[in-house]
């Protein structure tokens, strides 16, 4: 076994990064639908390292920086947020947070009814439905140690683990080809010309050089400093008590808060431009890592009635953002970046959507509702709606009998 130490992992995820890039790059399929590059190089290492555990060869890496990268992404999200956007927002929020509501319901329905059919416990169906798949591997292992407590589900946990890894990967692989379809077939409004992208803002296209002083670029970071402590000591506070929330939601509301404040009070102006490059890089780095690091080998222990059950989650995805997200959300380019969106968060993490959309809008625009939209509703709103639908779930009678 080999193990890498925080350097060594630094430069995994940096040579990943660069690996995904030159895939997308040459590589015609990737680019054409859409994969981002931190999939395409994460994936591909997670693949070798697979082949080497056949030959008992085992890479680990140290994963002590993927935690503080995606607070600082989500810092910068909350530093990127003004009230009069919010207030913007505001109604397309809602119906996009419908649109999530409605796909944890048909996810639980899918997943139980499957388990049923397939003579498995319902609850493994649950556990693949919203609480792996919408709730990643957070909310899986909190409701994978109560199922197995509770209600007696053996190898809960484990079973979460591997759901959520599978609902990462597919996540971040139809959001692209999803987008390309709406937008090829369907001509939205907004995107007329395909090959000819607009000017970039913000989070939209990483990749576009920015001018950054050092000066503005310590100020940033303080900013980002500043999100992360205040969001961490606000979360130790809350923690135990009916206000409970997820570390990242703290800070990212810390940044949105900072941000406005500073406004208001005529103190400073956040520059939205370097805020943006550290988001992506922070953004990059953490799904390098996330990626590279998944253990492949968990999901080909998964029987195939489990894989059966998240195949099926995966089209039920799909085909919502096409037919549901996309319709609800207004039938334009907008609405075709959402719902690429909403694959990536509706079957693995908030970054994964945000990387989804970095992939569209690099190609075809930008999209400025959907990255206001979606890192919101993902933040905010996902995980006490999916806690919600998951306790009205488990007070069905043939879950409060066991």
């Amino acid at each position: 076994m080999f193990q890498l130490d925080f350097y060594g992992t630094l430069v995994a995820a940096s040579l990943v990064l660069l690996l995904g890039r030159g895939l997308v790059t040459r590589v015609g399929f990737l680019r054409a639908y859409n994969i981002p590059e931190p999939v395409a190089g994460g994936l591909m290492v997670a693949l070798v390292l697979l082949a080497l555990r056949l030959f008992n060869i085992e890479v680990r890496f140290d994963t002590s920086l993927q935690t503080p990268l995606m607070l600082a992404f989500f810092a910068t999200i909350g530093l990127s947020a003004d009230f009069a956007s919010l207030k913007k927002g505001g109604r397309v929020v809602g119906v996009f947070l419908l649109a999530v509501t409605g796909l944890l319901v048909v996810q639980n329905a899918m997943g139980i009814g499957l388990a049923t059919a397939l003579g498995l416990d319902p609850l493994m169906g649950l556990l693949t439905g919203s609480v792996t798949l919408a709730g990643g591997h957070g909310t899986g292992a909190a409701w994978g140690a109560t199922f197995s407590e509770k209600y007696g589900l053996a190898s809960a946990s484990e079973l979460a683990m591997a759901s959520a890894t599978f609902g990462l990967v597919l996540g971040g692989l139809i959001g692209g080809p999803v987008a390309r379809l709406l937008i090829k077939r369907t001509q939205v409004p907004g995107c007329s010309n395909h090959d000819k992208p607009r000017l970039p803002k913000g989070f939209e296209q990483p990749n576009k050089e920015r001018s950054i002083t050092p000066f503005s670029f310590i100020e940033t970071l303080a900013l980002i400093a500043v999100s992360l402590m205040v969001g961490n000591l606000m979360n130790g506070a809350l923690r135990e008590t009916a206000f409970e929330l997820p570390t990242f939601v703290c800070v990212l509301f810390v940044g949105v808060l900072l941000r406005n404040s500073l406004s208001a009070l005529g103190l400073y102006q956040v520059f939205e431009r370097e805020v943006s490059v550290l988001g992506n890089v922070s953004l990059s780095l953490f799904l390098a890592i996330a990626l590279m690091s998944l253990k492949l080998w968990d999901l080909a222990a998964l029987a195939l009635p489990f894989f059966i059950i998240l195949a099926a989650q995966t089209l039920v995805m799909a085909l919502f953002a096409i037919f549901v997200t996309f319709r609800v959300m207004g039938r334009n380019y907008d609405a075709a970046v959402l719902a690429a969106g909403h694959c990536g968060f509706g079957l693995g993490a908030t970054p994964t959507a945000i990387a989804n959309m970095q992939a569209v809008t690099q190609r075809y625009g930008p999209s400025q509702i959907a990255f206001l939209v979606v890192p919101m509703v993902g933040a905010f709103f996902i995980d006490i709606i999916n806690v919600i639908v998951i306790k009205l779930y488990l007070a069905l009678p043939f879950f409060a009998a066991a």
